[in-house]
């Protein structure tokens, strides 16, 4: 990593933290600690910076104009080849405000109507949600534990809740909120199932930029011409260059099928990516991955110095080092404690995190971390979890 940038970023306090008034660090209140939203805190890429400079100076805060959404979506393309080895043409990746509204669309207008939702557990918060806001039962499978915090596909529940009337499956990788990265002959297998039950594949991959040495993101529907049959994937540069509040993800389809729905929708029914995210999108894609891979160099320590951490201040609490997102799931199961773990870190540390049942079965006894942050902020978080799930 540069010397500047981690300059920057171990220099960054919780006081400045703060005072940017992002949701993730003003919800815990003056004085808190925020880790419980999937937000960085590095800052921006310097040619994220420019090119919304540029559009201010342009004053381009019109509708959004087309060619603005074709160089997107060739962006998008370029660095899917360049970054995943995987060729798509950009005519079939399409804008969207973000991957909550391509999910919305998946279940509205690509899976049978009515059908439940099938969703691997614990499972990001709004998965649980959106189907049940839109009507639609969901079916949870919980995923498999060896014990040891590595976590798989339980096929054979995948298959069972499709024969219980699922029809579309939600995958989410890299998977939040476990951290898995899944391997080819992984989502080989999974695809066969889906195949074999007629179903599809709500792809978020939302992730994939954030993957650690050691591992590799496959885009699920480059695995072969079965999986891209029936998937419907999701993607931005949101969570890789820490975007989300501009409102920008890209649908990318990988059927004929689908396109030609996707044509008879209307303008309408994807309408709401705005300039500033698609711009912002445009330059992480083609001017943002030495940036990016800094700062996952950066977080590469940080989930290796949250495993130090937790060794030496909660050695109880079952960690293990995520393979993609910034995202760390602590299962304080083995800890005798009176109430579940993240509410007595968020009562007793005024520190933000997710509790597990938020994720859905198998969710209890634990809790989902946000590491994207400085590293001697990241101490001390540690050692205000550690004080909080103490025996009183």
């Amino acid at each position: 990593m540069a010397g500047s940038l981690r300059q920057a970023i171990d220099r960054t306090t919780p006081a400045m933290l703060r005072a940017r008034g992002s949701f993730k660090w003003a919800a815990p209140g003056p004085g808190g600690f925020g880790a419980a939203v999937a937000e960085m805190d590095f800052g921006a890429a310097p040619a994220i910076l420019d090119a919304l400079a540029g559009l201010s100076a342009d004053a381009n805060f019109g509708y959004l104009p087309p060619s603005l959404a074709e160089e997107l979506s060739a962006a998008c393309a370029e660095f899917a080849r360049r970054r995943y080895g995987w060729e798509v043409d950009p005519a079939l990746i399409h804008h969207v405000p973000d991957v909550i509204k391509a999910l919305e669309l998946a279940i509205t207008r690509f899976s049978r109507p009515g059908a439940p939702v099938i969703l691997p557990t614990p499972a990001y918060m709004p998965f649980l949600s959106v189907p049940a806001f839109l009507g639609r039962e969901i079916i949870q499978v919980p995923m498999r534990d060896d014990g040891a915090g590595f976590f798989t596909l339980d096929l054979d529940g995948i298959s069972g809740a499709f024969r219980a009337g699922g029809h579309l499956l939600i995958f989410c990788n890299p998977y939040n909120p476990l951290g898995r990265v899944f391997t080819r002959p992984e989502m080989t297998e999974l695809s066969e199932v889906v195949d074999r039950h007629g179903g599809r594949v709500f792809a978020d991959e939302i992730h994939g930029p954030l993957v650690y040495p050691g591992t590799r993101h496959v885009p699920y529907a480059s695995t072969s011409d079965l999986a891209a049959s029936h998937t419907l994937t999701a993607t931005s540069a949101s969570k890789g260059w820490n975007l989300p509040g501009l409102k920008c993800a890209q649908v990318i389809l990988t059927n004929e099928p689908d396109r030609q729905r996707w044509e008879e929708m209307g303008l309408f029914a994807a309408h709401g990516a705005s300039n500033p995210g698609v711009v912002a999108n445009i330059a992480a894609y083609r001017h943002g991955e030495q940036w990016l891979d800094e700062i996952l160099g950066y977080l590469d320590e940080n989930r290796r110095l949250l495993a130090r951490l937790l060794g030496r201040h909660l050695p109880g609490v079952r960690y293990r080092p995520p393979d993609g997102t910034y995202l760390a799931w602590f299962d304080c199961s083995a800890l005798d404690l009176p109430d579940s773990p993240g509410e007595l870190v968020t009562r007793r540390a005024q520190l933000t995190v997710v509790d597990g049942p938020a994720f859905g079965d198998g969710g209890a006894g634990s809790f989902r971390f946000n590491f994207a942050t400085p590293q001697p902020v990241l101490t001390e978080m540690v050692e205000r979890i550690a004080s909080a799930l103490r025996p009183a």
